[in-house]
């Protein structure tokens, strides 16, 4: 079976038990529910919900190129594939999501300053779809699960670029400045020229529930799967996988149009996909 998406949202539709609990994340450590989330994600993938700890990550070495940290993105890389982006919000609050330093992205780019070393020399590539997977946590259990890629939910990276260089152009022209990885540095800001100041940029962007809440409707299920994306990216699947879910009990496929990121006067045709459980 190849890991995709699609594969992806069969293994989660089978599942019977949406809990996030983790035996290998300590219970002291604040974040544990992101990195269940990660990890709940990771093997819906690799379909190994079941497998001991070392089966596991056998099966992530072997479905994904890359495998990130929390301070840059992306959270994973599979093969040949997609990139992908998991983010956690608690309870079924509707709170922006937190990018940090990063902006949103429609794709990712291999010389985005932004990733890793590591992540652009995990495999030849210059750019990739970007998959931002959002979870709402209730009780340690998943309630909502979104999957959108980036071309249906950010725009392209001149705007967002654009809006950074003119906060950068107008630092420039009124305090001493040097350019670093984030927005950049002010230099010897007191008398004594002792001291400096980091400029980072914090991104934030609408929860997809609030974005596309025409769309995607929160009903009173205990468990809810949505996913978005363009029809050409759905037809670019494998068409035996395509086949597989387009049969599968429980799982709702509609065709649907959105407005263009880049320009909302026009629309874009997508695939809407549902799990309500």
């Amino acid at each position: 079976m190849s890991k995709n998406l699609l594969n992806a949202i069969i293994n989660i539709k089978n599942r019977t038990s949406y809990d996030l609990i983790d035996e290998s994340i300590p219970k002291n450590r604040m974040n544990g529910m992101g990195v269940a989330l990660e990890n709940f994600i990771k093997d819906a993938f690799c379909n190994s919900f079941e497998d001991s700890f070392e089966i596991k990550n056998q099966k992530y070495a072997a479905c994904f190129s890359y495998l990130g940290n929390q301070n840059n993105p992306p959270d994973a890389i599979i093969k040949m594939g997609d990139a992908i982006e998991i983010k956690k919000i608690e309870n079924k609050n509707l709170s922006d999501l937190a990018l940090n330093s990063s902006y949103p992205k429609s794709k990712l780019f291999s010389d985005s300053p932004m990733i890793t070393l590591e992540c652009k020399n995990c495999e030849e590539w210059v750019s990739k779809d970007i998959l931002y997977v959002v979870g709402n946590i209730k009780e340690n259990k998943i309630a909502t699960l979104i999957f959108i890629y980036g071309d249906c939910y950010a725009a392209d990276k001149e705007i967002y670029e654009r809006v950074k260089s003119i906060v950068v152009e107008n630092i420039k022209s009124k305090l001493e400045y040097s350019d670093t990885t984030e927005l950049g540095r002010i230099n010897r800001v007191d008398p004594l020229g002792i001291t400096n100041l980091r400029i980072r940029g914090m991104w934030t962007i609408q929860h997809p529930l609030k974005v596309y809440n025409d769309i995607l409707k929160i009903t009173n299920a205990k468990f809810q799967l949505f996913v978005l994306l363009k029809q050409e990216k759905y037809l670019s699947f494998p068409k035996e996988d395509r086949s597989k879910i387009e049969h599968e009990k429980d799982i709702i496929l509609e065709d649907i149009k959105i407005p263009n990121p880049n320009n909302p006067a026009k629309s874009i045709e997508c695939k809407l996909i549902k799990v309500i459980k």
